[in-house]
Order: structure tokens, then sequence, then C-alpha cells
């Protein structure tokens, strides 16, 4: 007797078992999560390092993605450079999406804040831009973060010799966001200087909202300044520029790079282009093999990229593009996307060939940050083409 209800259910008992039978994840996605700045004066900055990441994980995918064929997925969220909005971005991206590893964006202080975060849940954080030496040298034991980026306790030192060696200055001023990103620079501005036997003329913070910094600047003058050591995200660096011009003060600005973050040309007017900021890569110069395919890659995807002018700020793509392939490294070194597994994995990368070099056993459990004073450049603002400085 035929009975419609037992085929089904046979039906269905069958069905479940193929199921069973195939890979548990085989259709789900590796998650990577961003929180950055993808609003206000940073927006451009924030949307380069989604651009490296993307560019990043489409060749990961294009080539079998991870893990026995699981494709990455970019999951973002804006932190509006407040450090609270990236708190509760960590949050939802940790609980939520569940993401294998989450890359911080721009600021410090949001950094900063989302780092004790990961390092509690045991979720791998990898900064591409904030260069804020705490957020690596935090004290967790384990420690979950890492980055491929700038640190500020070696761009100090780098920002002090660049001063010595460009200028010739000898009584450097210090004019500096009033956060922990400045406050982290200090510290390491104060040490470069006392490790020569010397101290800053003065030191002057502002806030990220200033639109005035005249009195402070007045008293770097009156001080004997012969040059400025900046430390400021896009629109406060850029209302130090256009304070140094209502004063008439021409002395050299060696920014870090803050200035790269966004509109500082048009924020900052003529004299933008005075101020020379590290930077850890530029597309302008002989390409490798992995900038040529990069490169191809933006023009290919991206309209608005016709060749490396277009490609700024270019640390955002650099930093985010190989910072993501170290990622998927790490993913695959430990054959899981467990935190405390991807983590060791991070230290059993033996060499990968990068955009901005060439990187042998970058990470080691003394050492989470890949990239050292010898990858650094400096640049300035050639209209609103960010270009080594000549030398």
């Amino acid at each position: 007797m035929f009975r419609p209800q037992r085929c089904a259910m046979i039906a269905a008992a069958a069905a479940a078992c193929v199921m069973t039978a195939l890979p548990a994840h085989a259709a789900d996605t590796i998650k990577i999560g961003l929180i950055t700045a993808l609003s206000g004066q940073s927006a451009r900055a924030g949307e380069s390092l989604t651009r490296g990441m993307t560019i990043a994980i489409d060749e990961i995918n294009a080539r079998g993605g991870l893990l026995g064929g699981r494709k990455l997925e970019l999951v973002r969220r804006d932190d509006e450079g407040n450090p609270a909005k990236g708190v509760l971005a960590a949050r939802e991206l940790i609980y939520k999406e569940k993401v294998a590893v989450l890359f911080g964006g721009l600021d410090t202080p949001v950094s900063m804040a989302i780092v004790p975060i990961a390092n509690q849940e045991k979720v791998p954080f990898m900064g591409p831009w904030a260069a804020g030496t705490p957020i690596t040298h935090n004290g967790a034991n384990p420690n979950f973060a890492f980055r491929v980026s700038a640190v500020d306790e070696v761009v100090d030192k780098a920002m002090l010799q660049y001063a010595q060696k460009a200028f010739n200055a000898s009584k450097p001023g210090l004019i500096l966001v009033n956060n922990p990103w400045g406050e982290s620079n200090e510290k390491g501005i104060v040490a470069a200087m006392a490790a020569k036997g010397g101290k800053p003329v003065g030191v002057e913070k502002f806030e990220a909202n200033d639109v005035d910094v005249v009195p402070q600047l007045g008293r770097l003058k009156a001080a004997g300044a012969d040059v400025l050591l900046m430390v400021g995200n896009v629109g406060p660096s850029a209302q130090v520029v256009k304070s140094l011009d209502r004063m008439g003060w021409k002395v050299p600005v060696v920014s870090h790079w803050g200035p790269a973050g966004g509109r500082f040309t048009e924020l900052a007017g003529p004299n933008a282009r005075n101020v020379h900021f590290v930077q850890t890569y530029s597309f302008f110069g002989t390409p490798s093999p992995v900038s040529t395919r990069v490169v191809s890659d933006l023009k290919a995807k991206y309209s608005d990229v016709k060749g490396p002018d277009d490609i700024t700020p270019a640390v955002g793509v650099a930093n985010a593009y190989d910072a993501t392939q170290l990622a998927a490294l790490a993913i695959a070194q430990a054959g899981s996307t467990k935190g405390d597994a991807v983590r060791e994995g991070f230290y059993k990368i033996d060499r990968y060939e990068g955009l901005i070099k060439t990187y042998v056993k970058p990470f080691s459990p003394q050492q989470h940050d890949a990239l050292t004073e010898n990858d650094y450049v400096w640049a300035q603002f050639i209209d609103n083409r960010i270009v080594p400085v000549k030398k």
C-alpha cells in the first residue's frame, strides 16, 4: 500500500544523511571584521583600508579560499572616530558576526578601547593603521593584538632624526592632539630626545575640534622652536597649518602620518605641501611584481583608480592588504578559526612576499609589530597627491 507520508519521511532521512556526509563548514564563510572611520574627515582613509582588504580577500578567494574551500567575507562597521562606538561595533562583530579576526582602523583611542575586548574574548586583533605603542604593547598574556603599521615609539625616533637631517633642527617644539595618541607620541619623542641629551623647547596640546591653534603656536615660537613635530589627524593638523599662515610663521613641520588620512589639502590650503609626514609605503617608484598586480586589481575593481595618483592614502591600502594576507596565512597555519589557534598561527608564518616588503617570521610572542623603522618613507602633498619627498 502506497503511503506518501512514509515515503516523505524516508526521503527526508536520506537527504539528512547526504547533508551530514558533506563537510560541516564547506559553505560557511570566514568573516573578517573591520572597524574604522567610514564617514567624516577621515572617511578616505577608512575607504583605503576597505580597498586594501577587499583586494587581498578577492585574491585569497580566487585561490580557493581557506580551510578546504571556505571563502573570506569582509564585515565593516563605522566607528566615526569614537571609542564608545568602536566598542559597540567590536562587541557586535565578535558576538553576533563571529569574526575570526578583528581589524581595527584609524584612531589610536578607538583601537585601545577595542584591544582589551579582543584579549578578553580571545579574538585576534589586527591593526592596519593606528600607531599607538600600547595597542600591541598592552601587557596582556596571551596578547591577541598584532599590527602591520607604524609604531609611535619608532616613528618618534624617525621624526626627530628626519627633522635634524632635513632641516638641521636643534630646538623642536611639540604640537600634539590631546588624546591617548598624543600622549603616546609625547612619551616617545621626549624619550628619543633624552637619549640624545636634549628636550623639547615646549609641548603644546590641541583638541580634535580646535579651529584656532595660534595661542599654542605663539608659545612655541616665543620659546625658539626651529621645527614643529606634529601629531594629529586630518582636521586639527590642517588647523595647525592655517594657524601658521595667520601668524606668518614659516617653520618646518615634521608630522606623524595623520595628514594622510583624508581631505588635508582641501582643509589646510596651499601650505599643506610644507608638511613632511611619515608613510609606510608609496606606489610611486620602481614597481614590484606584487605592486603591479595590486594596482591592476584596484584599477579593475574601482572605476576612480586610473593609476598610483588615485590610490590614496597609499598606506591604508598597503597596510591593509599585507595585514589581510598575513591574517589569512595565520588562519591557514592554525587549520582553524579558533582564536588561540589563529594567534599561534601568526607566530608560525615563515615568509610572505608582500606589498610593503618580504616578511620573514614577522611575528613572535615577543614581537607583534611586523614593520620596523626601515620600512618608513617620508612624503608630502603635491597638489592632491601623496608623493615621496625628493632628497
